[in-house]
This record gives C-alpha cells, sequence and structure tokens, in this order.
C-alpha cells in the first residue's frame, strides 16, 4: 500500500502546482467575469494559502521518499527550490513586484515543483525501484 500511495503523491504534488499556476493565471480574469456577488465573496489569498498548506507537505514527503529510494539530490533542490518561491511569491512577491511579479514568481515556482516531482516518477521508472507499483 505504501508503495502504490508514494507514487500517487507525485501525482498529486503535481495536480497541486498545476492548481496553482491556473489559479494564479485564471482568477483575476473569472473574478472580472463573475456576477458581482460572486466576486466579493470570492477570497483570493485564502485559496493561495490553501493550495501551499496541501503542496508543501505533499511535495516533501513524495521528494524524501524518491531521494530515499534513488540518492538523487537534485529533484529535492529544485523541488524545495519551487516550494521557496512558491512561498515567497505567496508573502513577500506582490509588496516588492507587484501582483505580474508575483504572478512571474508563482508560475516559476510551480514549474520547479511540478518538474521535480516528473523527475522523480521519471527515474523511478527507469530504475524500476520498488517504491511504486508497476500496475499504477
Amino acid at each position: 500500500m505504501m508503495i502504490t500511495s508514494k507514487f500517487r503523491v507525485d501525482g498529486i504534488a503535481i495536480s497541486l502546482s498545476f492548481l496553482c499556476a491556473l489559479h494564479c493565471l485564471f482568477v483575476p480574469s473569472f473574478i472580472i467575469l463573475a456576477p458581482s456577488f460572486l466576486s466579493i465573496s470570492f477570497n483570493n489569498e485564502f485559496i493561495h494559502y490553501l493550495i501551499l498548506l496541501l503542496a508543501v507537505p505533499i511535495s516533501l514527503f513524495a521528494l524524501s521518499i524518491g531521494y530515499k529510494a534513488h540518492k538523487n539530490l537534485s529533484m529535492v533542490v529544485i523541488g524545495f527550490l519551487g516550494l521557496s518561491i512558491l512561498l515567497f511569491a505567496l508573502f513577500y512577491g506582490n509588496i516588492l513586484f507587484g501582483e505580474t511579479g508575483e504572478k512571474g514568481l508563482t508560475l516559476l515556482g510551480s514549474i520547479a515543483v511540478v518538474l521535480a516531482h516528473f523527475r522523480n516518477l521519471k527515474v523511478c521508472k527507469e530504475l524500476d525501484c520498488e517504491c511504486h507499483d508497476s500496475s499504477v
């Protein structure tokens, strides 16, 4: 069970990173196009915090298990760098670089996290290691 769930954790982490990027790109347009009652009740910052609250521990868990199995530190470094960029963008991006800078940092961080998890999955399959079930 742990074997299969580890493989799925990378997929969940990739999905959360994509969700973060999509949220960053499309929510402003949605708010403009949505009826006014939806845009008033929609808390954009809460969504950022919620996504990162889920993404950070899941990513760290998946990357640490991948490192234990493959001993490939580059994936952990890229993933940690991506998560750090996402956190920096959330807390300081808008203050230091404005909304456009915050979006750019968020996209950069999301791409780094996705690449780290994608590479983790690819190495896992190439090595045919025991950290995942090959039927998944």
